[in-house]
């Protein structure tokens, strides 16, 4: 994405001043130190950093699954932090997706019904549910393992299978967190790859939270957070 491109069109997301304080008094904690941060529709972001550095706070916020004790967060120009429950709940339901290190499959559900949870959710007729989990399944190279269980999957193939159901509503914003932190290397490069090619051929935002460098180099910018504060935003070089 060009400059000038980023520069004429609405953020999708952006935090501004953002602090999250945990406990009060001499047991207050600050896990975020007035975070600024813009993401553009269609960028690939890596969030880096050691343990406590915050990168899971703002995952979290950005995800609605926590809100910031001061500061503003902006979902395409509105105010997340000033949302009822409800209504960020709703948020998350129609432009959020996630992926977790854990997977967190149903295990005894099969992969073309795990996909379809989130239309179930959202109240999707069956024959519909059914169309676009197996559209989902196939985006991600799973074709023919529908009606495979967890248990039946490799650790490669159960979170392509979790990367199906985050993806099957199309969400805005596909928030990874260690994604491949229970993979081994060639499968966490694969895990990767497939990310990339989502981004790139149906433009999906990813914001990805990674403490592998090597991860990490799959997305166009990396920012890098020290003690709740942003240490670096810096375009990744190796990715063109």
């Amino acid at each position: 994405m060009s400059t000038a491109a980023a520069v004429d069109r609405e953020p999708l997301l952006e935090l501004r001043g953002v602090r999250k304080v945990y406990g009060s008094g001499t047991a207050a904690f600050e896990a975020l130190r007035g975070i600024d941060l813009t993401i553009q529709e269609g960028e690939f972001v890596a969030i880096m950093g050691p343990s406590g550095s915050g990168k899971s706070t703002v995952m979290n916020i950005l995800g609605c699954l926590d809100s910031p004790t001061s500061g503003s967060y902006l979902f395409r120009g509105v105010h997340v932090e000033q949302m009822s429950r409800r209504q960020r709940a709703l948020l998350r339901r129609h432009y959020l997706g996630f992926v977790f290190q854990g997977f967190n499959l149903l295990a005894r559900t099969s992969a073309l019904e795990n996909v379809e949870l989130p239309l179930l959710y959202r109240g999707e007729p069956a024959r519909a549910r059914h169309e676009e989990a197996r559209a989902a399944i196939a985006s991600v190279g799973l074709s023919g393992w529908e009606g495979h269980t967890p248990s039946e999957l490799s650790g490669g193939q159960q979170q392509r299978v979790a990367i199906a159901r985050a993806i099957v509503s199309r969400p805005a914003l596909l928030l990874a967190d260690e994604p491949t932190g229970n993979l081994d290397t060639h499968r966490s490069r694969e895990i990767m790859g497939l990310l990339s090619a989502l981004n790139r051929e149906k433009g999906i935002t990813i914001l990805l939270v990674t403490h592998e460098p090597d991860m990490a180099h799959s997305a166009q910018r990396i920012v890098h957070f020290v003690d709740g504060v942003v240490d670096s935003d810096v375009p990744n070089g190796a990715v063109h």
